[in-house]
């Protein structure tokens, strides 16, 4: 960290910090009252999780005032600013095997852990990506409609699917993507940003595909089953015995 800048900080010298940041520094954004209320919050919590920091790390009402100070900057410097977030690096804790006080570096990694902020691992992406892709026949109304165990992996395996189909991805790389997606939505939502609900589509394809009972020049041509892109909610039985009965109604059969 910045020495100079915990210096200025421990000190309250605005003139300083706005001098390190070439005159756009705001003080006010790390060293507030909300911040300092935020980091008093965490610490009660951090000594109950860690109680041998009390005699150690914190023997004293000076240290501990200027240890928090130091959070205070390193939480500003990595832009955590949510209780949100420092929820999720106290649920690490809670899980931690250490007895030792974390430094502000390890506590910001757990508050900007995926596993933590959305209780999602890249191992429980691709089971609900197999899992939508062996089930999602089993549901009308498309991928808005499947029982999403969480409303982040609608938006994640939706996405790497698309990725899938659009690159030719190995399934090596589909895992790659997925494990990215879900690094980004992380960074969202510890940046203050809420997951939205699946979003129905506009065009929703319909749920068996219609037999033609006037059929055209091209209703006498011969089909070929199309991927999963096209076929949507359509189940690969559900487009066999339309196309079946469409062959029927035009005498190919």
């Amino acid at each position: 960290m910045n020495l100079q800048l915990v210096e200025a900080i421990n000190n309250r010298d605005a003139s300083a910090m706005a001098r390190m940041a070439g005159g756009s520094y705001q003080p006010e954004k790390i060293i507030s009252s909300e911040a300092e209320q935020l980091v008093d919050s965490l610490f009660r919590q951090l000594k109950q999780i860690f109680p041998a920091a009390v005699s150690t790390s914190l023997r004293s009402e000076a240290e501990e005032k200027t240890t928090k100070r130091q959070w205070i900057a390193a939480f500003a410097e990595n832009g955590i600013k949510t209780r949100d977030q420092l929820a999720a690096g106290v649920r690490h804790a809670r899980a931690s095997n250490s007895d030792f006080w974390p430094s502000p570096g390890k506590f910001i990694s757990w508050c900007k852990d995926s596993s933590v902020i959305l209780g999602v691992t890249v191992e429980e992406v691709m089971q609900e990506f197999h899992r939508y892709s062996r089930d999602k026949g089993l549901y009308t109304g498309g991928a808005e409609r499947f029982p999403w165990s969480k409303p982040v992996m609608y938006w994640i395996v939706c996405d790497t699917r698309r990725a899938m189909y659009q690159r030719q991805l190995s399934e090596a790389e589909v895992e790659k993507y997925a494990a990215k997606q879900l690094d980004e939505w992380s960074k969202k939502v510890a940046a203050g940003q809420s997951i939205p609900d699946p979003v129905v589509s506009l065009e929703v394809k319909r749920d068996v595909m219609p037999v033609n009972d006037q059929p055209t020049g091209d209703d006498l041509k011969m089909r070929w089953m199309p991927d999963a892109r096209v076929l949507g909610s359509v189940t690969p039985a559900q487009w066999l015995y339309s196309e079946c009965q469409r062959r029927k109604s035009v005498g190919l059969v």
